[in-house]
């Protein structure tokens, strides 16, 4: 919740590179805190429910500040972004154990963020993607609830390198690292990224 927030307040102050780099930070803290949780013997449902906060701040909020414009049109992507979030927080239980009915927000959050990096702020592209993940986000889609850090050595190496691309690389090739995570997860939901202790 603090990387969101921050990132809004560092896009409502005009430092774009800055609210895209805190976003991804935020990417990495979401996939660590419910295994950290789990570790420490604290979870709870206040827990769970300031989980949702922080997902809406972080991966709702911020992440649509990336597309604002002055333009009335990238107002409503805004604020469209923002309602898709907000229905895909709300109705993610599919009734079936591990999965998300639509694409759980972190990974589109991710893709937006790496791809406003990559491009320099590039409005058509980022305008286009932004429907693309509201659509993926409000689908009835399956995709899988992995615990990343709970699961298979090859994605704690995954994660682990998200950590290093985050403070020790340089800025291109963390942001197609990202950009590759979570398209991955889109593309081969189950072949790669189903649940697998």
């Amino acid at each position: 919740m603090v990387m969101g927030m921050a990132s809004i307040l560092s896009s409502l102050n005009g430092h774009h590179h800055a609210a895209c780099w805190l976003v991804l930070i935020g990417y990495l803290l979401d996939l660590a805190d419910g295994a950290v949780a789990r570790r420490l013997g604290a979870c709870s449902a206040l827990g769970a429910k300031l989980d949702d906060f922080a997902d809406f701040t972080t991966f709702g909020i911020a992440t649509s500040l990336l597309l604002r414009t002055t333009d009335l049109l990238d107002n409503i992507l805004c604020v469209c972004y923002v309602l898709s979030v907000f229905v895909r927080l709300c109705f993610f239980t599919s009734g079936i154990p591990f999965m998300y009915r639509g694409l759980p927000c972190i990974y589109s959050s991710g893709i937006l963020a790496s791809v406003s990096l990559l491009s320099g702020g590039n409005l058509v592209v980022l305008r286009i993607i932004a429907a693309a993940m509201i659509f993926f986000m409000i689908s009835q889609s399956f995709y899988p609830h992995d615990k990343v850090l709970e699961s298979q050595a090859w994605k704690k190496v995954v994660y682990a390198g998200g950590v290093i691309m985050v403070f020790c690389s340089s800025f291109p090739p963390a942001c197609v690292y990202y950009l590759l995570w979570s398209v991955s997860y889109i593309l081969f939901p189950t072949s790669l990224w189903s649940s697998k202790v």
